[in-house]
């Protein structure tokens, strides 16, 4: 027996888009929900990842398209791309017609086609893996990044039941991998993340590149886990790993193209000095940790910098899809002066210009001397500085300063 859907955050976003442009493009990592979402807001199907499906399609693909009744999900539609040549192709026979197209996909090889024939006809959706939020079925509340936008601490929730910090943990490990919410196994799941990571390196990395060695590729990826969420000189990783910087390169870009890790961009201004331009990796899914870094919920708890990574990126990956869904859709950021002087977790540029900045601490006494980096922002940049934010693990929701908050980590999915 299927199990009922869970809403997710992007559906509203979904269904408004589907309702006003011809064709709708959702991409995301594998195994993230995308066909689930998809397959309820369409008359018919048309799976790429089907052999003989792909084969037909690939042999005429006008033909096939035209054989199904709108609006077609086209799944996993980078198996034949010939398929969107297909789409702009009836899109400007039609006319306006919208809603007709839904496709799917798991990696961005769209960025490396040549021409990409779909510009102008098609609009992406990013479809990330589920947040706590939509795992409890709390999707239709308001963006909890809007209320920061706003400065509107009475718009705040922090839930009843307090989580400590073994408890986010926890809920890090579990997973945002739909297939994984109601596996009560920790081997069953450990064994699914493992065999998920050992398919990136082993089949879908091949799918986007062939310029790539297995063996070099999960080791690039497993110092990116160990070194997640922080600031690295590039050079150790791919030291570490026994690849040089211009495959180091070429495998970040594949990384991300399969959704797997993501960069977040340095922030600069010339208001500020030496600023670094480097980018702080993250892995998108953050349970993807603990099979390619070799770690267990004990050893994180009992490691505070293990612990600080392992929040940090489990909190990137909550605020990721509320970005995406937010009024504001901020672009998100870090900061970091060279010499470490003064850095930000991260950085929420909104409309006009506005941030929001955010301080991740495993720690369940928030005070001051936490948001030291965000009152020098605010009193550096006070006309574009909107709030500061220290995300903790504790139960209290706080005004440490002005335009300075320390809020539970709870109160994202609140």
């Amino acid at each position: 027996m299927s199990l009922p859907y869970r809403q997710r955050l992007v559906d509203a976003v979904l269904d408004e888009l589907m309702a006003s442009l011809p064709a709708v493009l959702l991409v995301g990592p594998r195994a993230s929900g995308k066909t689930t979402t998809a397959v309820r807001r369409v008359q018919s199907s048309l799976r790429l990842d089907r052999p003989s499906v792909a084969a037909a399609v690939l042999n005429d693909p006008d033909a096939v398209l035209q054989s199904f009744d709108p609006p077609v999900l086209i799944d996993e539609w980078q198996l034949a791309p010939s398929i969107l040549g297909a789409v702009k192709r009836s899109v400007d026979s039609v006319g306006v017609q919208n809603g007709r197209f839904l496709l799917t996909g798991s990696s961005r090889a769209d960025l490396q086609a040549e021409g990409w024939p779909a510009t102008g006809r098609v609009v992406r959706i990013p479809m990330w893996p589920m947040t706590v939020r939509e795992q409890q079925g709390n999707v239709l509340s308001k963006s909890l990044i809007d209320s920061l936008f706003d400065a509107s601490f009475g718009d705040v929730r922090v839930p009843q039941e307090a989580l400590t910090i073994r408890d986010y943990v926890d809920l890090a490990s579990i997973s945002g991998f739909p297939d994984l919410l109601e596996q009560q196994s920790e081997r069953a799941r450990r064994s699914w993340l493992s065999s998920y990571a050992e398919q990136i390196i082993l089949r879908d990395a091949p799918f986007t590149s062939q310029d790539r060695d297995p063996q070099r590729l999960r080791s690039y990826l497993q110092a990116i886990a160990v070194n997640t969420a922080s600031v690295v000189e590039h050079k150790k990783l791919y030291d570490s790993a026994g690849i040089t910087r211009t495959t180091a390169v070429s495998y970040d870009s594949l990384l991300e193209s399969l959704y797997v890790t993501q960069k977040v961009p340095a922030w600069s201004t010339n208001r500020l000095s030496q600023l670094t331009l480097s980018p702080k990796r993250y892995l998108v899914e953050p349970a993807l940790m603990w099979p390619l870094a070799k770690v267990d919920n004990r050893s994180i708890v009992r490691d505070a910098a293990l612990a600080g990574a392992v929040i940090d990126n489990f909190v990137t990956a909550q605020l990721r899809p509320e970005c995406e869904i937010s009024m504001a859709q901020p672009s998100v950021f870090h900061l970091r002066q060279t010499d470490g002087r003064h850095e930000v977790d991260l950085l929420l540029e909104g409309p006009g210009g506005g941030l929001v900045a955010i301080e991740i601490k495993a720690s369940a006494a928030p005070d001051l001397a936490m948001a030291k980096h965000l009152r020098w922002l605010r009193d550096q940049l006070p006309d574009r500085f909107a709030l500061g934010v220290v995300f903790h693990t504790g139960p209290r929701a706080l005004i440490l300063d002005e335009l300075i908050w320390a809020l539970p980590i709870s109160t994202i999915w609140s």
